[in-house]
């Protein structure tokens, strides 16, 4: 490896050792305090509106995956950089590690949970990894300056020297005793000041008037200097893996000790009590290309700022119930068990799904009635906003009278049947029917504080998303798929529809720029749900252009108005283009 390599390869191992160790001491601390989580959910909190909707509109629920790849490609071009630049005298790349320092602990900190500890991991990780950068700089300075002497040993006429036991010895080092200098037109070599007049024990001398171009003293401090080489990749190596190992110990450690999946699966699910959402066969149509009318726990999308899954046992958790209320009460897990449970089913959408999209799921719910635990705690008159808090500190604001109007807004513990999965929301979580999640599907909660819109602001209202965020009526095209190539004759068009508690009146389709035809919706088990339809349509040879529109059950029609989802969620009709023959 040459120079500039061994010096990239140095900043990548101590850049990898900063991970790891943060990596390890994360797992005891928080793994929410390693340096890249931090960064991450930084970014995530900082990153422009528009930047993150195209995130998530090109990638989906990949977006995570394709942060942590950015920000790995990211790491180790700042590591190589840190390589080349620093120097035994000049630490250059020692102040760039320390100025990702300086990032990864600030954003450590600024997390809405963060305790002083959390910024020990990276400033200890930090300080390793710049102390191994050093190591490692050095032994390579060393090496170069070791192979510039053996080479300037090749010249006609000039000798050279090399240090017989160490190999990387610099001029004027500790321990070097000096090291010889070449003599032109001599057969010994001259000495530095503080060394002897020759060659001292365990060196070499090389006289090149002796030896000539290419000859033994040469060739042996060449050859001395290939073994140092590999001495020094030898190290590099290893200093790696350690790096590597670390990392790997630190993640596995943090993942033991906070993973909850073991747990999940042990709990019993209370049986609902009272009258239970019926999914009648006729709800679901079944046919080919269409979503089915309960998405899978597998298949329910997932938008959420949660870089870092929080693991939340039902033992520690509890739920906490206060602000502008007259009585402040706090409920653990096993309180729940003695309440009266509900079941329904609910359909939820994410505000960012754009027309057409799939950020939108229709599950079985099982959960207790959010207006019971509200009127517990006796909400003051003037309040109009129940602000929610998750595990992480995420937050949301949903209208008080949104969740006490008797709709089956929930605190849900079940899914489908199953224990909610972690990565939505297990051990509890909230439902509302009929609002965008960022203002009311809040995983991981700990916290309801009931409060006022004009004094307290949510996650993504203090971003500029409206602060309300009514789900509006919507429909999808899930057959035939944009591009598609169709025969002609008998061609079936299907989709689901929405509108949460209002329901869904009628689905129309257009063909080009025809007249609108309805089509046959499915039953309709809640208006909480989203409403499979179909529409047969007899194509016809040529490009055509499918359009669909809902109207919900007051009557509303779906606009036509294409905006898109900031700041309240995207409106227009869905179209597809086929090519029938």
């Amino acid at each position: 490896m040459a120079e500039r390599e061994l010096r990239i390869a140095s900043g990548v191992v101590a850049a990898g050792a900063i991970l790891g160790v943060a990596e390890l001491l994360a797992a005891i601390v928080a793994v929410q305090s390693a340096p890249l989580a931090a960064v991450g959910a930084g970014v995530v909190d900082h990153t422009p509106d528009a930047v993150r909707e195209w995130a998530i509109d090109t990638f989906g629920t990949s977006d995570k995956f394709v942060l942590n790849l950015i920000m790995g490609a990211v790491a180790v071009t700042v590591a190589a950089g840190a390589g080349l630049l620093e120097r035994a005298r000049r630490p250059l790349g020692s102040i760039l590690f320390g100025a990702f320092g300086v990032l990864a602990t600030a954003a450590a900190l600024d997390r809405p949970q963060a305790a002083w500890t959390w910024a020990l991991p990276t400033v200890i990780g930090v300080l390793a990894g710049i102390t191994l950068l050093r190591r490692l700089i050095r032994r390579v300075e060393d090496l170069s300056a070791e192979t510039s002497v053996a080479e300037s040993g090749r010249a006609p006429g000039i000798g050279g020297t090399t240090s017989g036991s160490s190999g990387c010895l610099l001029p004027g080092d500790p321990g070097s005793g000096g090291i010889t200098e070449p003599s032109v037109g001599s057969g010994r070599a001259s000495a530095r000041p503080g060394s002897s007049d020759g060659p001292k024990s365990g060196e070499r001398a090389v006289a090149g008037d002796a030896f000539g171009v290419g000859g033994p003293a040469s060739a042996t401090a060449a050859a001395a200097a290939r073994v140092d080489r590999r001495r020094v990749v030898r190290g590099i190596a290893v200093a790696g893996a350690a790096a590597v190992a670390t990392g790997v110990v630190g993640r596995w450690l943090g993942a033991r000790a906070r993973d909850v999946s073991g747990e999940r699966a042990a709990v019993t699910l209370p049986p609902p009590s009272g009258p239970v959402t019926v999914l009648e066969g006729e709800a679901d149509l079944r046919l080919p290309g269409l979503t089915p009318y309960v998405t899978s726990n597998a298949d329910f999308y997932r938008i959420d700022t949660a870089l870092i899954l929080p693991q939340v046992s039902k033992d520690d958790w509890s739920l906490r119930i206060h602000g502008m209320v007259d009585r402040e009460i706090r409920l653990g897990y096993a309180d729940l068990a003695t309440r009266p449970a509900i079941e329904r089913l609910v359909t939820l959408a994410c505000v960012s799904n754009p027309i057409g999209g799939d950020l939108i799921g229709n599950a079985s719910w099982l959960g207790y009635r959010l207006d019971d635990l509200l009127a517990e705690a006796g909400p003051h008159p003037d309040a109009d906003m129940v602000l929610s808090r998750s595990a992480d500190g995420w937050t949301a604001g949903s209208p008080l009278s949104v969740l006490t109007d008797g709709r089956d807004a929930m605190l849900a513990v079940g899914m489908n049947g199953e224990p909610l999965p972690v990565a939505h929301g297990y051990p509890a979580r909230l439902v509302v029917p009929g609002l965008y999640g960022y203002v009311s599907a809040t995983k991981w909660v700990t916290e309801l504080e009931v409060t006022r819109f004009d004094r307290a602001q949510a996650y993504w209202t203090r971003r500029g998303w409206s602060a309300r965020g009514p789900i509006k009526t919507g429909t999808r095209i899930d057959t035939p798929r944009s591009r598609s190539r169709l025969s002609p004759g008998r061609v079936v068009v299907a989709g689901v529809a929405w509108a949460q508690h209002r329901g869904i009146r009628a689905v129309e389709v257009r063909i080009d720029d025809g007249d609108w035809q309805p089509a046959r919706l499915a039953a309709e088990p809640s208006v909480d749900t989203w409403r499979q339809w179909v529409f047969e349509w007899d194509a016809t040879p040529g490009e055509h252009t499918v359009t669909a529109r809902a109207t919900d059950g007051t009557g509303a029609v779906q606009t036509a108005e294409r905006r898109d989802v900031v700041p309240d969620g995207a409106t227009g009709h869905p179209t597809v283009t086929v090519r029938v023959g």
